[in-house]
């Protein structure tokens, strides 16, 4: 067996992981580049959780899917970042219209901001349209843009629309190696007061080494199908449709 002098092994580890490890130094500080890029990350973070959602721009992208445009109970991104039970309930104008609309279909789709406008920007839209692509034999409700929206506010979107299933694409809180990554979150039947045990989630899609929009979109539409055909969504619906990755699997050349 061959000696791994500690250099290499360093290195062999940073190739695994997007986590800051083995960054050097130079004197009792760390080295420039690697000062700067932790200064970049943290700024992204930030920039990520004080974007405003374009949902004009998000709209366009999502023709000719029918669009929906709604808000929270929270008046703005200060409030919403204080008060995540304003997020999580519509404004009252937003849930008067959404009665008006009458709309039915076995899912509502429905893209919130959350905590990064800068990831729903860039990938909502591709996500979306992925995750319809498996679900061609459903019926799909108008796509519904949610700003300063958490993740339960697709509860009560999904009931006003009498969604079978909800399914809520949200900016996930940035870090400092990912700042645009998605998540979803699926409920069946879904109403206020659900809670987070009732909802299956597929998290960490992104560009950048996470999940790709495809393959998120297809363990959406085997969980979602499970969850018509057994009337169950959260933790009693498992994602058993494929074997767990070995390590050696998982881990990158």
């Amino acid at each position: 067996m061959s000696e791994i002098v500690p250099g290499e092994l360093w290195a062999r580890l940073r190739r695994t992981t997007p986590a800051r490890i083995a960054l050097g130094r130079v004197g009792h500080a760390l080295p420039l580049g690697e000062v700067l890029d932790f200064q970049l990350a943290h700024a992204r973070a930030r920039d990520a959780v004080h974007a405003a959602l374009d949902g004009e721009a998000l709209a366009g992208e999502l023709a000719p899917l029918p669009v929906l445009k709604v808000e929270s109970d929270a008046p703005d991104r200060a409030t919403y970042l204080r008060r995540p039970d304003l997020g999580r309930r519509l404004s009252a104008q937003s849930a008067a219209m959404l009665e008006e609309v009458g709309e039915r279909g076995d899912v509502v789709f429905v893209i919130g901001d959350g905590l990064s406008a800068t990831g729903v920007q860039a990938g909502a839209a591709r996500l979306v349209q992925a995750c319809i692509a498996e679900l061609g034999d459903l019926s799909i409700g108008p796509v519904v843009i949610a700003r300063q929206a958490r993740v339960a506010l697709g509860d009560p979107i999904g009931e006003a629309l009498g969604a079978r299933v909800s399914v809520m694409i949200i900016g996930e809180r940035p870090g400092l190696s990912v700042h645009d990554s998605l998540g979803i979150y699926m409920t069946f039947a879904p109403r206020p007061g659900r809670s987070d045990a009732e909802r299956n989630c597929i998290s960490n899609i992104h560009g950048a080494g996470g999940l790709s929009p495809e393959d998120a979109a297809r363990t959406l539409g085997w969980l979602l199908r499970e969850a018509l055909r057994r009337q169950i969504s959260g933790v009693a619906l498992k994602d058993d449709q494929s074997p767990a990755l070995s390590f050696e699997e998982q881990t990158p050349a």
